[in-house]
């Protein structure tokens, strides 16, 4: 991390502690319930820690287009974090993961109908605080995005055990997955913050383009990070069939006949011994570099983004988010 980042974090570490500390305090109250199975997995979950990207960014586009009352930008960012937490439960249940970020992950622990169910019940609840909130535009907004993340989930499920895949097809699904998921947080900012037009099709562009970051750099850390960092088994994608970035690179850069070999193991019973060997050829190839480097494209376009915004902390922070989103280890 940069001087002008670290300085940028400690100019501004104050308010994104309070931004923290007052979107906690919501998940807290809003994930409790009176079945204690609910409750139980909710907490799991929440305790599990997280990053709490999303309601970040909707605090920081909120102070960056002027907000002065923050209190419903902490409650919407608590909603739009209970929708990620209900995404996570199912994604480990699609792809039947026993971990997360270290811990046993809720299916493990509760099992496969209990975690769907609870999921089912964070996302009620996520909606029922935008119901509260009453305005439309903003339950608009988030339903839409809601239905896009959905189909694009459905989307990574028909590619799935797809070698052939195109870089077309797999970015895609990220723009649907993930991209249109934060930047809706951005935006769902910057309506709270009273941004004009120009500032909310800049939060969406941001948010976009920060998500496509985030993503490629998350496929990367899957083959060239460590499980102790990562928090999940090496190569998960390759091993659950699912083409990201750095396979297609490589198999873009195979002589034919180690295609085949990538193909014949791909989501069939990959050894550990062979995930260090394709995380090896990925390695003395270039790959991690070259998918980066997109990786990178993405963050400059993000930071460009930003140029509508007058000077001020938030958009400062908002640059860091933008450039540590492909410097992070886990």
């Amino acid at each position: 991390m940069n001087a002008l980042t670290m300085d940028a974090v400690k100019k501004s570490a104050g308010w994104l502690v309070e931004d923290y500390d007052a979107v906690s305090r919501e998940l807290s109250l809003r994930v409790g319930s009176q079945v204690e199975t609910v409750d139980a997995l909710s907490r799991h979950i929440l305790d599990g820690g997280g990053k709490r990207l999303r309601p970040l960014l909707t605090c920081l586009w909120a102070r960056a287009v002027g907000a002065v009352d923050l209190r419903r930008a902490h409650l919407l960012g608590a909603a739009l974090e209970m929708i990620h937490m209900a995404t996570l439960i199912h994604d480990d249940v699609i792809d039947q993961a026993s971990t997360r970020r270290g811990r046993a992950c809720a299916s493990a622990i509760w099992g496969n109908t209990a975690a769907i169910l609870c999921g089912d019940v964070l996302l009620a609840k996520a909606m029922a605080i935008l119901g509260e909130d009453g305005d439309l535009e903003v339950i608009r907004l988030v339903s839409r995005m809601v239905v896009e993340m959905a189909e694009g989930e459905v989307k990574e499920v028909e590619v799935r055990g797809d070698f052939d895949l195109s870089l077309d097809q797999h970015f895609g699904v990220l723009r649907a997955k993930t991209a249109s998921f934060i930047g809706c947080c951005c935006e769902v900012g910057a309506i709270v913050g009273g941004g004009d037009g120009a500032e909310r099709a800049a939060a969406v562009e941001f948010g976009m383009e920060l998500g496509m970051a985030f993503q490629l750099a998350d496929d990367v850390l899957d083959y060239a990070g460590r499980q102790e960092t990562t928090g999940k088994p090496r190569a998960s994608d390759y091993r659950e069939g699912q083409a990201t970035l750095p396979l297609l690179l490589l198999r873009e850069k195979s002589s034919s006949k180690r295609r085949e070999l990538l193909k014949a193991k791909f989501g069939n019973g990959v050894t550990e011994t062979e995930v260090e060997q394709i995380s090896g050829w990925m390695a003395a190839s270039g790959v991690f570099e070259d998918a980066l480097q997109i990786a990178d494209s993405h963050v400059s376009n993000a930071v460009l983004a930003l140029n509508v915004l007058k000077p001020s902390k938030a958009k400062e922070l908002l640059e860091v988010m933008a450039r540590f989103s492909i410097e992070r280890s886990s």
